[in-house]
């Protein structure tokens, strides 16, 4: 496998996880809204989990923009070597200048 293709994978993994993270933050989030409209401290649990879930997410946003990032790094990479073979471009003389 490519590793441009490793790349987008990694990159559908990570948007599906961070998309499983927030559900499960959603849950905590929401216990701890409730607490604090009805005017009760929230529970520290629903409050922990709901920081550690912030935290994941956070983390797994970092990791996908360094993905994106490596895979847009590919896609110039690519592009610069079909327009250059990496070696010093020689002027063309013309007819006038011989």
């Amino acid at each position: 496998m490519s590793k441009k293709s490793k790349l987008k994978r990694a990159i559908d993994d990570s948007e599906r996880e961070i998309e499983a993270l927030e559900q499960k933050r959603e849950r905590s989030q929401i216990a701890v809204m409730r607490a604090m409209l009805q005017g009760v401290k929230p529970d520290p649990v629903d409050q922990h989990y709901f920081l550690t879930f912030s935290m994941l997410i956070d983390n797994e946003r970092e990791n996908l923009r360094r993905l994106y990032v490596e895979l847009a790094g590919l896609k110039d990479k690519k592009k610069k070597g079909d327009e250059d073979d990496g070696e010093p471009k020689k002027k063309k003389k013309k007819k006038d200048d011989q």
